[in-house]
């Protein structure tokens, strides 16, 4: 609700929390609220070679995509 964005909205920030409740975990969901502060950090993870980084970006791409579809 602290965007800018004309769009932002109540429900809409509602809804992309239940995406994100169905589709990650804790644990990602604390990871994937740090690029709001470090974006470079988004960037890292996605190109990193760990595993664990991998795993974490597919389901991060399965969100927005959820996220898209059932949201707008």
């Amino acid at each position: 609700m602290k965007s800018e964005r004309t769009a932002a909205s109540a429900p809409l920030c509602g809804c992309i929390q239940r995406v994100a409740d169905q589709t990650l975990t804790r644990s990602d969901q604390r990871l994937a609220a740090k690029f709001f502060k470090d974006p470079q950090m988004a960037q890292d993870i996605r190109q990193s070679d760990r595993s664990s980084h991998e795993d974490f970006w597919r389901r991060y791409q399965v969100f927005g995509q959820t996220a898209q579809k059932v949201c707008r």
